[in-house]
Order: C-alpha cells, then sequence, then structure tokens
C-alpha cells in the first residue's frame, strides 16, 4: 500500500485488533497489534496504531456491533467487581483496567488494585478464608521512575476470575502509569463503582 495511505492503514489496523480483541478474547495490546499485522500482511512497524487509539476503537466495535450484549457483560462484571470490593475491604481496594473503561468482554479478568503492610497480609486474608489462588509478579511503572515488580494473586470466584496487584500503602498516594496512555491509571473506589452502576441500569 502506497506510503500515502499510512493514515488509512494505521487505522484499518486500530479496527482489527479491535476486533481480535472483543471477538477473540485477546487482552495484550502487543499481541493483538502482531496479529492484526499478520492478517493485513504490513512489515512496518511504524504504521501500529497506539494503545490509545485501539481503545477507541474497541469502543466503537463495541458499541456497533455488541450493543444488544456487551453492556449487560459489563453490569455483571462491574457487580461482581464490587463484591470482591466490599469482600477485600481491609486493603482498600481500587478497581482498574478495562472493567473501568468500560471495554471489558465476557471473558474479561477483572482487576483490582490492593494496599497493604506486606504481600503476605492478602495471601494470609485468602488463605483464611479457604480461596484457592495462585500468586506471581506484575512490573508496572510508577509516577516517575524505573518499573518495579509487584505481587498478584489470582483466584476465581463464581463465573468471573479476579486479578489483585498488592502495592505498599504510601502507593495509594500515586497511581502507576496507564498502559494505555501513559498517564496515572485511572482508578476507582467502591463508591466510585456505585455511581458507575447506578448510571448504566435501565
Amino acid at each position: 500500500m502506497p506510503y500515502r495511505d499510512a493514515p488509512q492503514l494505521r487505522i484499518l489496523l486500530a479496527q482489527e485488533c479491535a476486533r481480535l480483541m472483543a471477538e477473540e478474547g485477546l487482552t495484550d495490546f502487543r499481541a493483538a497489534k502482531r496479529k492484526a499485522a499478520q492478517r493485513l500482511a504490513v512489515a512496518d512497524l511504524r504504521l501500529l496504531p497506539d494503545n490509545q487509539e485501539i481503545e477507541q476503537a474497541l469502543l466503537d466495535y463495541q458499541r456497533l456491533f455488541q450493543a444488544d450484549r456487551q453492556p449487560q457483560q459489563l453490569q455483571k462484571l462491574r457487580e461482581a467487581a464490587l463484591d470482591a470490593m466490599r469482600f477485600l475491604a481491609d486493603f482498600r481496594p481500587r478497581l482498574v483496567g478495562s472493567v473501568l473503561s468500560g471495554t471489558a468482554g465476557p471473558n474479561t479478568t477483572i482487576q483490582l488494585h490492593l494496599f497493604a503492610d506486606t504481600p503476605e497480609d492478602v495471601a494470609l486474608f485468602l488463605m483464611n478464608r479457604r480461596i484457592p489462588f495462585e500468586s506471581s509478579e506484575r512490573r508496572l511503572k510508577p509516577g516517575n521512575g524505573e518499573p518495579v515488580s509487584l505481587p498478584v494473586f489470582r483466584f476465581s470466584a463464581g463465573d468471573h476470575d479476579f486479578d489483585l496487584t498488592v502495592f505498599a500503602p504510601l502507593a495509594e498516594r500515586e497511581a502507576p502509569r496507564s498502559p494505555v496512555d501513559g498517564r496515572p491509571m485511572r482508578r476507582a473506589g467502591p463508591a466510585d463503582l456505585e455511581v458507575l452502576l447506578a448510571e448504566s441500569r435501565p
């Protein structure tokens, strides 16, 4: 495709990324870009859309092609997130990610940020309530400074999967950088989420 058509190709790539994320359940922007580039036979990485463009394309796709089911799925995910936040109230949970932004699909993992003196406090809380979980780490970039590795606990409850990233108490004041636009990640507490749920109810 001629270079003069690059803006149109960038839009097509963003739309294909959005379709992959909405219909095939991809959650990683990088993986979606790679697959979209392969499907459209694009080798020039400079033509790839940024994450913000893909998120907007995903919102547009869901509005056009999933309007009959995506809002209901999102509502259920947010209700489950609120239940979990009440359950984990000792750790001052905050909702982040696609369940908060509104781009979540049916199999989206609910992501919460927790704040505790030690990660072991969260692990012990889950063990005492006989909740099986897996642990790992995630690298996030704080507001200023180099990326840091943070403990993550994952578990399932009912039909939903949960992902808990544990921060030190002082990190509640400053959110890490968003992978979408590089700005401080949007966080919502239980009261914020209650407002969102009330606004979206029929």
